[in-house]
């Protein structure tokens, strides 16, 4: 009986010794193994007297609750102390107290939602979903403009940035445009006194002409007297001032130097005198008919030289800045698939349009042919640029919100700033900064919108710790 006695207790010891080595590694209380130890083989051995600083406190009936700082149980009983000596890795469990205890002594300023709403608690509580709220300590939170993502977080959102330099703007300002003839190209048949017309060539409105084409023929009584004397003078030999004076009195009359010098060729005065097309051109107008009088003044051909058109353009007032005289200008016609036409900006309209708030831009094109025909519809195309490199940025980076314009600019680790910015000239893909950012800076060019909100909460967070922070 006393061996079998023995042996009992020897296995009650054993695995009291590995059931003490367990909760010295698991945190158990040692009390409910030393009493569970003495009611079964007596009184356990001395206690080795603890030492080295408490780094932590454990509750007194083994509970898996510690503490960093002194604390009592709900019914008044004090945590036990646990020091350097009682604990199996020593080193682990210091540094792992010694975050502890610089965490006790950082301020909490709020606790925030885990979820990242905008809530936050001066106390420590719980959401919805029983999760606990995050303390946020003093030097943790952000200024004001400033952002922080998780980096992980910055990963998923897929943000991008890009370096701001130094570069030249340029954009292509794309307006419509209608063909139109050259206004100084366009010529008017009329006599200087009164005519009788004889016969008109048979030419009609649209037909082409060449100069020196006979038009119509016709009798002036006025033409006829000047006409005989200048022919007499020429019969007589006269030469000199006197015949140039008669000859520029036929030129005051209205009659062409090429009838002029028929009449000196042959020394006679023919019943009906000629008229010749001033210039190559088509026939804009005929009311030219046989046998009307045509008063003086009285349009009897227009006709228009349109080798030469001009393409007028209709550019916003917001563009209007950027066109100047002499810029590039590309012009496609859609009845000419893939036809492009090189040319300039001649003339910028020194008025505006008050309907369309659009002022007119010229641009003068040859056509040899003829193929380009007035009211043609055309797509002109004018390179725009700045004459110096500018502080410049990809017009992706600038969050309008209305009232202001901002851009993000990376700090590093996942830190970002909110800066507004002023805007300059527009190009195609980028945008002129003129106040804001500084060349090396870099800024988000991608899901600047997510930052932005975020930003947005921040900020929510923010105002409502400074609220609850109030007395």
């Amino acid at each position: 009986m006393r061996v079998g006695r023995i042996l009992l207790a020897s296995a009650v010891l054993i695995a009291v010794g590995a059931g003490t080595y367990a909760a010295g590694i698991n945190g158990i209380g040692r009390e409910h193994v030393e009493r569970f130890v003495s009611s079964s083989v007596g009184s356990p051995p001395a206690r080795k007297q603890a030492t080295g600083k408490v780094i932590y406190f454990r509750h007194p009936d083994g509970l898996p609750e510690y503490s960093a700082v002194p604390r009592q149980t709900p019914d008044g009983r004090s945590f036990l102390e646990v020091r350097q000596s009682e604990d199996v890795s020593f080193d682990a469990v210091q540094q792992e107290n010694e975050n502890a205890i610089e965490a006790t002594e950082r301020k909490v300023l709020y606790y925030r939602n885990p979820m990242g709403l905008a809530d936050t608690s001066p106390v420590p509580k719980k959401d919805s979903m029983g999760m606990d709220y995050l303390p946020v300590y003093e030097g943790e939170q952000l200024k004001d403009g400033e952002l922080r993502v998780p980096l992980g977080k910055l990963q998923k959102t897929g943000v991008r940035t890009a370096t701001v330099e130094r570069q030249k703007i340029s954009r292509r300002v794309r307006v419509p445009g209608t063909v139109q003839f050259d206004e100084r190209r366009v010529q008017f048949v009329s006599m200087r006194t009164d005519a009788f017309i004889d016969n008109v060539a048979n030419v009609t409105t649209g037909d082409r002409i060449k100069a020196a084409d006979h038009l119509f023929s016709f009798y002036s009584g006025d033409i006829a007297r000047a006409a005989a004397e200048y022919a007499a003078s020429v019969r007589a030999g006269i030469g000199g001032k006197g015949i140039d004076g008669v000859r520029q009195q036929l030129r005051n009359l209205g009659l062409q130097d090429r009838t002029i010098d028929i009449i000196a060729k042959e020394g006679v005065v023919p019943r009906s005198l000629e008229y010749y097309a001033p210039t190559d051109g088509v026939i804009l107008e005929r009311p030219a008919l046989p046998g009307m009088m045509a008063e003086a003044g009285d349009a009897l051909f227009r006709i228009v030289d349109n080798s030469v058109v001009w393409v007028i353009a209709d550019v916003p007032e917001s563009d209007l800045a950027t066109i100047k005289v002499g810029q590039p200008v590309s012009v496609r016609f859609p009845n000419f698939a893939g036809k492009v036409v090189q040319s300039t900006v001649a003339l910028v309209y020194p008025d505006l349009q008050t309907r369309t708030r659009t002022a007119k831009v010229r641009i003068e094109i040859a056509n040899p042919q003829g193929t380009l025909l007035a009211n043609m519809f055309a797509e002109v195309e004018v390179e725009t640029g700045a004459d110096a490199p500018v502080v410049a940025i990809p017009g992706s980076a600038v969050v309008d919100t209305g009232s202001r314009r901002l851009v993000f600019v990376d700090k590093g680790e996942g830190r970002f700033e909110t800066r507004d910015v002023k805007i300059g000239a527009r190009g195609n893909d980028t945008v002129e900064i003129t106040e804001g950012v500084d060349v090396g800076d870099r800024v988000v060019t991608a899901a600047n919108f997510l930052l932005d909100a975020e930003s947005n909460l921040t900020s929510a967070l923010n105002s409502l710790a400074a609220t609850e922070g109030k007395p």
